[in-house]
């Protein structure tokens, strides 16, 4: 929980730096990638997680992987390196992009069904969660078979819960 405490600081602190120094989308687009790449190879992850490593070897390993970043980022990165919170380093991106987020209105909200839901139900769907969400919703979908039917919708720390293997469950636990 610690960790993720300070990586909301982290990001909230380079947000503000960001938007100080009118360098919103160039930074936005390193963090981007610093998340993809960590999702794509995980010997970046072992790296930055070892304390085995030095910490001015992996600040020069940084610099050199991301040596496309932005300067703003990179010092950013190696700011983070240098106070020993290099692991956190993708959770503070991803917290980034989520403050990015909510500063400029968007609000994400998942949307997951059985099976593919079709355009009317869809539409009812988001009517509902119009009239809901503060800003504006961006929409991701996922298909997941264990629910049997009905849906599930995420918004932030908020979940409405229409399934039916959550209703079986319900009665279940009533006979119980």
């Amino acid at each position: 929980m610690k960790s993720t405490k300070s990586a909301g600081r982290y990001a909230k602190a380079l947000l503000e730096l960001a938007l100080d120094q009118n360098k919103v989308e160039l930074i936005e687009a390193d963090m981007l990638q610093l998340i993809k790449l960590a999702n794509e190879a995980h010997d970046f992850q072992i790296f930055i997680n070892s304390p085995l490593i030095q910490i001015e070897k992996k600040v020069a390993v940084i610099k050199e992987i991301f040596k496309d970043f932005n300067e703003t980022t990179l010092k950013f990165l190696e700011l983070v390196t240098n106070n020993g919170r290099e692991a956190a380093m993708i959770a503070i991106a991803e917290q980034f992009i989520a403050q990015l987020m909510a500063h400029r209105g968007i609000v994400p909200v998942t949307i997951i069904s059985a099976q593919k839901l079709e355009d009317k139900t869809k539409a009812e769907i988001l009517s509902k969660i119009n009239g809901v969400v503060n800003g504006t919703p961006l929409i991701t979908e996922e298909v997941d078979a264990t629910l049997i039917g009905g849906f599930i919708v995420r918004m932030g720390d908020q979940q409405i819960d229409a399934s039916v293997a959550s209703q079986l469950q319900r009665m279940k636990q009533q006979f119980v």
